[in-house]
């Protein structure tokens, strides 16, 4: 095994990036995603033109809320453990080795859960297509660059306020 001491960019540890703990949500969807951990590999590597983050989902945690995006690719591969692949045609099992990928513009809603006891760990990648939006099928959440800004929005596109965070 490799000295993690001696790894010098374009290589690195993923132990070595920092862990965010959270999501971004307003309040009202972030609870079954709060314990979500992600290391923004891609960033830490320099990479401008699609994301890579490792993702971990200790038990009973999800990936997201069931979403799809308007211009991003998005792909994943399951690392460690067992996680629920949910999509508008039911459910599958994904393990180690094991891959899923959503083009831009299908309107499939997807996500992954870890129902069970142990940890799971996974690779996605995106692109980071500054048009970007994201459609949750069944909740009253849109994701949208309002004013150049990043922004979460009603379905009506009145953006959520701080305070409902």
């Amino acid at each position: 095994m490799t000295d993690d001491k001696k790894l010098k960019l374009p290589a690195l540890d993923p132990k070595s990036v920092e862990t965010k703990v959270g999501t971004n949500y307003p309040e009202a969807f972030a609870e079954n995603v709060s314990q979500r951990e992600r290391r923004y590999l891609g960033d830490a590597l320099g990479l401008t033109q699609f994301g890579v983050n490792l993702t971990r989902l200790p038990p009973g945690v999800m990936s997201a809320q069931r979403h799809w995006h308007s211009h991003e690719d998005e792909f994943v591969m399951v690392a460690e453990g067992e996680l629920v692949l949910i999509t508008d045609g039911g459910e599958q099992i994904l393990g180690p080795g094991m891959t899923a990928g959503f083009p831009a513009g299908i309107t499939d809603g997807h996500h992954l859960i870890n129902r069970t006891d142990k940890d799971a760990t996974y690779l996605e990648v995106g692109s980071r297509n500054p048009d970007d939006g994201a459609d949750y099928p069944g909740l009253d959440l849109l994701f949208r660059h309002v004013n150049g800004k990043p922004t979460f929005t009603h379905a009506d596109g009145t953006p959520y306020e701080e305070t409902e965070k």
